[in-house]
């Protein structure tokens, strides 16, 4: 299961010096890669976000990505997190260009039943 940090906005904590972070820094926090799929070894959907329960959330709404909705992907299979979006952003694009049988067996080592994860991670 993932660990997941508690990151304080150095402008909101009442303990720190500076009074605000950079841009740079604020787009460099944390993120999830993650896959959505209709059923055991169906049609996937690997994303990336720095929020994953707001978009679950929009994927199961209807208002993730068209693919999603399309296909009806609602189930959470796989999700990684990661302490760098720049980081998940590259994983993302290394994992959609996997075979599916790697992504199978990579989701299967952690997941066989492909149940959704969703509340074991939110």
């Amino acid at each position: 299961m993932a660990v997941i940090q508690v990151l304080r906005h150095p402008g909101l904590d009442p303990g720190s010096r500076f009074s605000h972070s950079s841009g740079m820094e604020r787009e460099r926090l944390g993120g999830w890669v993650y896959i959505m799929a209709d059923r055991y070894r169906g049609t996937m959907y690997v994303g990336v976000t720095s929020d994953l329960a707001t978009r679950i959330h929009q994927h199961r709404s209807g208002d993730g990505s068209d693919f999603c909705a399309r296909y009806g992907l609602v189930r959470l299979v796989w999700a990684e997190r990661g302490d760098d979006i720049l980081a998940c952003i590259a994983h993302e694009k290394r994992l959609k260009h996997r075979h599916r049988q790697w992504k199978f067996d990579m989701i299967e080592r952690g997941n066989p039943d492909w149940r959704d994860v969703f509340e074991l991670l939110v």
